[in-house]
């Protein structure tokens, strides 16, 4: 994850390291990202043929290999390619950790564990673009990757002396063993058109062209795996209504959240004059905030369930969005952390509360299955709002008369909150929904 983040700050550098352009470069983004979409689908299979300790062996070794060669990469040419074998590696770690954590964790207390475990899932993005600012400063670009190797030799160390040397492997039934041909084909392609479609900067046709046949094939998708007996993504968890809803209020949250949060560093660049290290410490407050209030949030979801926890989450990351809307170009830095700071509280409560509630609404024998369903709806969940809100964004701007230079500032922060109070509007339309929610899904 600190991987992810801090390559979006080292853009410039390998720019002029390489002497390519921008369009080159964000093959060292795409690659990764549609790398990561392949193999996510994947890992509940993989966790459950090989077992979790040795499937997660396999793949913190994949992705310390593509660390080891982006690290050492001649051109950029390399540099994309290595990058594709990173994210092969990297799209299986996240669901296979959380569904062997989840797994492990006692009863009474999966909320208060998958409360710990969003704590560095938080605090990742957060140190990554700092991280990576002083990498370029006083080293290079290469030490982005090599950073990653003492990390995963510590990664394989615990998992050899605790994941393999304890049984703590999930059995699996031979019969369930049997790769889902048709999903393997589906699910990695639809999820594929449809990233490009959203990250591109193509022509229109090409991009509704890659977005309908990627609905198409999503579709397809979900009649295959409805059916089949072993299927690669478990989507007939879909047809329990605790998940169900569980899943429509926790695409609300991406959609308020990362949504918002991509445009407050531009707005705070732009209009209060930040550097791109001051914007990335203000933004930090999201993360300690958040962090702190992870495993409260954990506790009380082990006490009173998720209802109380998802509304208020979500109704905080409302107001705390709609009070951004409304600050003026005179604010100051600690009045604006503050906003910053409600926000993480609200995601605190919620985000990993949310996570939990929907394991638990899921058939506890197809965990492995479902992590690798949520992470990838969340793929495509993510870039979607922040495209939407992009698009309203500019649609803003432009009703306001403001052309692509020479805006006016005052005609250009109403645009930015106009967005924000969008955000609100859709965090706070969850934060209802999610009365819905049952406060007691244990199983």
């Amino acid at each position: 994850m600190i991987n992810s983040t801090a390559m979006n700050v080292a853009i410039p550098s390998l720019s002029e390291g390489f002497n390519v352009p921008f369009e080159t470069l964000q093959w060292v983004i795409t690659g990764y990202m549609l790398a990561m979409s392949v193999t996510i689908p994947l890992a509940g299979w993989f966790s459950d043929r090989f077992g979790s300790g040795r499937a997660f062996l396999y793949t913190v070794i994949l992705f310390i290999l593509g660390s080891l060669l982006c690290a050492i990469a001649q051109d950029i040419n390399q540099l994309i390619v290595y990058r594709i074998v990173q994210g092969l590696g990297g799209g299986m770690i996240q669901p296979m950790g959380i569904a062997m954590i989840f797994r492990l964790a006692p009863v009474n207390r999966k909320g208060q564990v998958m409360g710990m475990l969003g704590i560095p899932m938080l605090i990742a993005p957060a140190s990554g673009p700092i991280l990576s600012g002083w990498l370029l400063e006083f080293i290079s670009w290469h030490w982005i990757f090599w950073i990653n190797l003492p990390i995963g030799i510590i990664t394989i160390g615990l998992i050899l002396c605790f994941l393999l040397k304890e049984d703590t492997l999930q059995k699996i039934e031979t019969n369930n063993k049997r790769l889902d041909v048709g999903g393997l084909f589906l699910a990695p392609l639809s999820f594929v058109l449809l990233a490009l479609s959203i990250n591109l900067d193509l022509d229109a046709w090409a991009v509704w062209g890659m977005g309908l046949i990627g609905v198409f094939l999503l579709v397809w998708l979900w009649l295959h795996e409805t059916r089949h007996p072993n299927p690669l993504l478990e989507l007939r968890a879909f047809r329990e209504i605790r998940f169900r809803r569980g899943m429509i209020v926790s695409w609300i949250q991406y959609i308020a959240l990362n949504g918002s949060i991509v445009f407050i560093p531009q707005y705070l660049q732009h209009f209060k004059g930040y550097s791109p290290l001051d914007a990335g410490i203000a933004m930090s407050m999201l993360a300690v905030t958040s962090g702190l209030l992870m495993p409260v949030g954990g506790r009380l979801f082990d006490r009173v369930g998720i209802r109380p926890l998802a509304s208020s989450g979500l109704g905080i990351i409302g107001v705390s969005l709609i009070i951004l809307s409304q600050v003026s170009a005179e604010a100051n830095g600690l009045y604006i952390g503050s906003i910053i700071g409600l926000l993480g509280i609200g995601m605190g409560l919620c985000m990993m509360s949310l996570n939990t509630y929907i394991l638990q609404s899921a058939p506890s024998e197809s965990v492995s299955r479902v992590t690798p369903l949520t992470s990838a709806s969340a793929n495509l969940v993510i870039p979607l709002s922040i495209a939407g809100l992009g698009q309203f964004l500019t649609l803003r701007s432009r009703m306001s008369g403001v052309e692509s230079s020479g805006q006016p500032i005052t005609e250009t922060m109403t645009a930015y909150s106009d967005t924000f109070l969008l955000a609100a509007i859709v965090a706070i339309g969850g934060a209802l929904f999610s009365l819905l929610l049952k406060s007691d899904p244990k199983k």
